[in-house]
């Protein structure tokens, strides 16, 4: 959400913003906030004159009386009474202008940054740069289900009977392998100095409101019939929320927290072959990072956030890329977001394996995160979010990157300690050829 006085002041900015991000259907809302803030303003600015004649109204009457001169009393009581009867349209006509602005700041975007690349979707996302040299072995990979299968790791089958498409069991080694990317990239970032967090993993409605915008909720969020509770689609959403209506010290920041939990999604795609699995699911675990910084600080952070991942699956040895996400692939309420993806040799391409990004003070400003400084002043916090690791998507990369050619996985140095000493894991069953 953005400042009404930056959009009173900036409207042409701000229609400029809406241009850049494809969603001219926008631009008439910009034109709606203005002249209903005005509306609301003018209303105000005449119910204050109102109120501030009522004390010198009521002083006359009662002089008036104290003279005798009761005719002229009673036309000042009848101003009076005309009075409050406009008072009460005056707060009807605030309240309405006011209601239609919320409404309308709510899905007006945030103003992105200048160094987000201009395009309509994802497809116009731009690479910045690669980190380890990718390779494709000479031996066939196959699908990512097929190599969890060969060590017993997976039955979908049984899920699609108890849940249905989308869900999974992890099985034996390969579950006890995404448990151990998961421990890593907790330990991993707790060496970075983040504090470890296990957050709810249900939400209020306010707090989607002030995390997400209507679009992203109404394509991702879990509705707890009969409560007042959504099932999170990222622990973003309830380690921002734990911040709401509070006013944070200034010598207390930055909040520097990384947080475990299950996430649920409405999305499950049938868009080809690379949707089939594990890959797009309504239901996964993730280790996050989240940042409570001055908005001085949070590029910095940004910058951080996304190598610390890159680190992260470096340090398995699993080529990465930043993809740069353009304006038309930005949520609404992101100042600049890139994505990291992994090499699959299997696909010879890369794909989406975590996404980090800068929402400067649109989360802060819908959930009322204030900082005060040491004088006293109170100003709106920046919030950023990045995936560390999500698995099981993480074993598609891990899979693949450390398969042999007679069906083995190596298990990276880092993850060892996690699985027992394990260096290697033997298939149960030969699937290659």
């Amino acid at each position: 959400m953005l400042d009404i006085k930056f959009v009173r002041e900036n409207p042409e900015a701000v229609k400029d913003n809406i241009r850049k991000k494809f969603q001219d259907e926008k631009l008439p809302l910009v034109d709606e906030v203005i002249a209903k803030d005005a509306e609301a303003r003018k209303a105000q600015t005449e119910a204050d004159s109102i109120r501030a004649q009522k004390n010198t109204i009521s002083k006359q009457i009662g002089a008036l009386m104290k003279e005798g001169k009761r005719e002229e009393a009673q036309a000042l009581k009848e101003q009076v009474a005309a009075n409050a009867k406009r008072l009460e349209e005056l707060n009807r006509i605030q309240e309405e202008a006011q209601e239609i602005v919320h409404k309308d700041m709510m899905v007006i975007p945030q103003m992105v940054s200048d160094k987000v690349p201009i395009g309509k979707d994802d497809s116009e996302n731009v690479e910045l740069q690669k980190f380890g040299d990718p390779v494709v072995p000479d031996f066939e990979i196959p699908y990512h289900t097929q190599i969890m299968e060969s060590f017993d790791g997976i039955d979908l089958d049984a899920a699609g009977r108890v849940a249905g498409n989308g869900f999974y069991y992890l099985k034996g080694d390969i579950a006890r392998l995404h448990s151990s990317v998961l421990s890593y990239a907790r330990d991993f970032m707790i060496g970075k100095g983040f504090t470890y967090v296990i957050p709810p993993f249900m939400i209020r409605r306010a707090v989607v409101d002030g995390v997400m915008s209507f679009a992203e909720m109404d394509a991702m969020m879990y509705k707890i019939e009969g409560e007042d509770l959504y099932l999170i689609g990222t622990s973003e959403h309830s380690m921002i929320g734990s911040f709401i209506d509070q006013i944070l010290p200034e010598n207390t920041l930055p909040r520097t927290l990384t947080s475990y939990s299950p996430c649920f999604r409405k999305e499950k795609g049938a868009h080809g072959i690379e949707e089939r699995g594990v890959y797009r699911i309504h239901q996964f675990e993730k280790q996050e990072m989240i940042v409570v910084c001055r908005p001085e600080e949070s590029m910095e952070w940004y910058e951080k956030l996304w190598r610390y991942t890159v680190e992260l699956f470096r340090s398995m040895d699993i080529p990465v890329r930043q993809l740069a996400c353009c304006t038309g692939d930005l949520a609404d309420l992101k100042v600049i977001s890139c994505d990291v993806e992994a090499w699959s040799p299997r696909q010879k391409k890369y794909f989406e394996v975590g996404s980090c990004s800068n929402l400067g003070d649109a989360q802060a400003r819908r959930l009322r995160i204030r900082v005060q400084d040491e004088n006293g002043n109170k100003y709106l916090a920046h919030t950023l979010n990045n995936t560390c690791v999500a698995s099981p998507r993480m074993l598609i990369a891990l899979l693949e990157n450390n398969l042999q050619k007679d069906g083995s996985v190596k298990i990276p140095k880092v993850l060892q300690p996690y699985m027992g000493g394990t260096e290697v894991l033997i298939p149960k069953h030969n699937i290659m050829k």
